[in-house]
C-alpha cells in the first residue's frame, strides 16, 4: 500500500465515522500530527483518531505505546480513539478508560510501513474484545459482479 493510498483510506474512514456514527473529524495527516483525524465526537467532545490500515488480519490489534504515549499527553478533555481497519473488520478502541494489556517488544519497521528497516518497539496487541466498536466485513470476490 503506498502512503497515498493510506490516505485515501483516512480519508474514507473520517467520512464514514462523520456519516455513519454522527462525529465531525477533518483529516489532518498533512499536518505532521501523532493522530490522523480531529475534531468532535457524537456528544460534541473534542476528539482525535490515530488509525491504523491493515493489509493482513492479524487476531490482536497492534498499538505502539510511544503512539499511545503521545495521544494521552492530550488534555483529559479530549478523546482519544484508536481505529483499526484490516481485510475482516473495522475495531474502534476509546482510549481513554481502556484497560490495556501488558506491554510487549516486537520487530516492526522502524517509522513508517514504507520504510525497510526494522527494530524492536514496545506495543500493546489489543484484543478485538477490548473494542467498542467491532463492524466484520462479510463479504467475499463472490458477492462482486466484476
Amino acid at each position: 500500500m503506498t502512503k497515498d493510498e493510506s490516505e485515501q483510506y483516512e480519508k474514507t474512514i473520517a467520512l464514514m465515522m462523520n456519516g455513519f456514527l454522527n462525529f465531525q473529524l477533518n483529516w489532518v495527516g498533512d499536518e505532521n500530527t501523532f493522530y490522523d483525524l480531529r475534531g468532535l465526537s457524537p456528544n460534541n467532545n473534542k476528539c482525535v483518531v490515530e488509525i491504523k490500515v491493515r493489509q493482513k488480519y492479524y487476531k490482536d490489534k497492534m498499538l505502539e505505546k510511544y503512539k499511545y504515549d503521545k495521544l494521552m499527553t492530550l488534555p483529559d478533555d479530549v478523546v482519544k480513539l484508536y481505529y483499526v481497519f484490516d481485510p475482516k473488520g473495522s475495531y474502534l478502541y476509546w482510549l481513554n478508560e481502556i484497560e490495556l494489556p501488558p506491554v510487549e517488544s516486537i520487530r516492526c519497521p522502524s517509522t513508517t510501513m514504507w520504510a525497510k528497516d526494522r527494530k524492536d518497539k514496545e506495543v500493546y496487541l489489543l484484543g478485538e474484545d477490548l473494542a467498542s466498536l467491532v463492524d466484520y466485513n462479510t463479504l467475499t470476490k463472490e458477492d462482486f459482479n466484476y
